[in-house]
């Protein structure tokens, strides 16, 4: 399987990425050491996770995803297996990008996580009322004692990351390579703009999330009476007041999905996968078959006519 590389990182990551939110929340210990393991045997090798996850489930408080992810690490050995993605900003018991705060918050997510380093660590959202010059200081601390490979921002708005790579290379300090936008087929514009040029003129690369737009783009949910009930019902209420849009997206996924023989949701993930400028979607499932659908999308190839047919449907 073709890897893609992480901006001007010597990382590589197949076209898909997990999410881990749903370790510790929706997806037990077993079902996720299960779906690890399945990821890994697939051939694909970057889990994306958070300090925050899964404070936002009843019960939960945080820490979970990591915990989960460093047991399983613990019980597999297959530390070198996976490009270990998180993050640090939003947890309420460690919140904000200040230096004392990313000093501490790593080492927490490392114990939780049973590991040395990570692959990336991301600033989960911008944190201005900390000077960018003292949060990227703090992060070339951590790279240059061997905490984090690579550094990444999420929830940055372009002339931010234009700021922060100024500072960085100012400083001859270690850069934002890696940005995690929201993109989908449903919300577009948060990465089509100003973002997509920052990261296509500086090389960065890009994982995007909520790439299935929690669970919407899989077709699962045609009506509100569908989402009545479901863990996601409060995210997923918004695609079906919006003026016929979601139903718009529904049609063309059902409609390019009928042609090449794949689901709603491995087309939503191929749309994704060949768009300019997209290192790789982050997607989650909750059951080993759900798992295989979801990775399918790295097979499907779509022709330019369905690229459109998709682009215009969510335009």
């Amino acid at each position: 399987m073709e890897k893609r590389t992480l901006g001007r990182s010597d990382i590589a990551i197949a076209p898909i990425v997990f999410g881990g939110n749903v370790f510790g929340w929706t997806a037990d210990k077993e079902t996720s050491f299960a779906l690890l393991d399945r990821f890994v045997d697939a051939g694909f090798n970057a889990v994306d996770t958070a300090d925050t996850y899964s404070s936002f489930a009843p019960g939960n408080e945080g820490g979970e995803s990591e915990t989960v992810i460093g047991e399983w690490i613990a019980s597999r050995k297959r530390r070198d297996d996976l490009v270990i993605m998180s993050k640090v900003a939003k947890w309420k018991q460690r919140p904000g990008l200040s230096e004392a705060n990313i000093m501490a918050a790593i080492d927490d997510s490392l114990k939780r996580l049973k590991t040395d380093h990570l692959d990336v660590y991301f600033a989960h959202e911008d944190d201005k009322t900390v000077p960018l010059e003292e949060t990227l200081g703090a992060f070339a601390k951590l790279v240059e004692a061997g905490k984090v490979r690579v550094l990444g921002a999420s929830n940055y708005e372009a002339a931010r990351v234009e700021e922060a790579l100024t500072i960085s290379e100012a400083n001859s300090g270690p850069r934002y390579e890696v940005l995690q936008p929201e993109y989908n087929l449903y919300a577009r514009g948060d990465f089509e703009g100003p973002l997509k040029e920052t990261a296509q003129t500086h090389g960065l690369g890009v994982v995007t999330y909520f790439s299935l737009a929690s669970g919407f783009l899989t077709g699962k949910y045609r009506s509100k009476a569908d989402i009545e009930g479901a863990n996601r019902e409060r995210m997923l209420g918004g695609y079906f007041n919006d003026g016929g849009k979601g139903q718009r997206i529904l049609e063309a996924l059902d409609e390019v999905a009928g042609a090449t023989g794949a689901k709603p949701a491995e087309i939503a993930l191929a749309w994704l996968i060949a768009k300019d400028g997209v290192t790789a979607p982050i997607a989650s499932a909750t059951s080993v078959k759900q798992l295989d659908e979801t990775l399918g999308a790295a097979k499907v190839k779509l022709s330019a006519d369905q690229m459109r047919v998709l682009d215009e449907a969510g335009a």
